[in-house]
């Protein structure tokens, strides 16, 4: 009686065990599912923000899609690749650069020398995205990386047509000390970046964040951006990303292609 007991136990238990290793499964891949979902959703706003094309009532992948065309780029020769040549894992719907950036497959060790940023790899590979409407590219939105004072940021940033002119940036992720730092999300300094001069007229990258606040009557004020009030360190920080990533070995190869093709 008792080991009948014991297996009448034991099968019980196992059974329980089944059906929660079954539960936790199937809640694990809905979850899954969900969290890409999400994730993808947040990419696309954020996409949508820094091109000033985002509207709260409408759809953000509706929106997205209707007017954003991605295009994965070899970074260093600044080549759009075509599908067949994209490498194995890589496509622009899922181009994840967070993993990008640090598995060895797609990037390779920058020098101290020219890591301006801080990123300690280089991406062999980039996505772009362009905003097209009415058949016209009207802008290209770029990502963007490096490190600020306690913190990786992420962004993106978007050049208008001229391939001159800044039409927005955006920090989607960061870690910076809220109220010094943290202010990179502030709506109001994000503000200061639009129409503000990347580049001259003889191609020359001059965009900067000073220290401070920029003086409206000086000639270099279309290249300057005020720097983050009590927060040397970010600031700098997101100067030498913006710079690295516009300038020769960022993004650099890519604008360089498309002003000859203009």
């Amino acid at each position: 009686m008792a080991d009948q007991d014991t297996k009448k136990a034991v099968t019980i238990v196992l059974g329980v065990c089944l059906v929660c290793s079954l539960l936790v499964s199937f809640t694990a891949v809905t979850l899954k599912s969900i969290q890409e979902t999400n994730k993808r959703e947040e990419r696309f706003k954020n996409i949508l923000q820094v091109s000033g094309l985002y509207q709260d009532n409408n759809s953000v992948s509706s929106l997205y899609k209707k007017n954003i065309e991605p295009e994965i780029i070899n970074l260093s020769q600044g080549e759009v690749m075509k599908k067949g040549e994209y490498p194995e894992g890589l496509d622009p719907q899922n181009f994840d650069i967070q993993y990008i950036a640090k598995h060895s497959q797609y990037s390779y060790p920058l020098p101290d020398s020219i890591d301006i940023a801080d990123i300690k790899r280089k991406p062999a590979y980039m996505i772009v995205y362009k905003v097209i409407q009415n058949s016209i590219i009207e802008q290209y939105i770029f990502p963007i990386y490096g490190k600020g004072l306690w913190s990786t940021m992420w962004g993106f940033i978007s050049l208008e047509k001229d391939l001159h002119t800044i039409r927005g940036l955006t920090f989607y992720e960061q870690g910076e000390t809220p109220g010094l730092g943290g202010e990179v999300d502030n709506p109001d300094w994000k503000k200061i970046w639009v129409g503000k001069k990347a580049f001259d007229t003889r191609g020359k990258l001059r965009i900067k964040v000073i220290k401070g606040e920029v003086d409206p009557s000086s000639p270099e004020a279309k290249y300057q951006v005020d720097g983050l009030s009590g927060s040397t360190l970010t600031t700098r920080g997101v100067n030498n990303l913006v710079r690295f990533w516009l300038g020769k070995h960022g993004y650099g190869p890519f604008l360089e292609r498309l002003k000859v093709q203009r």
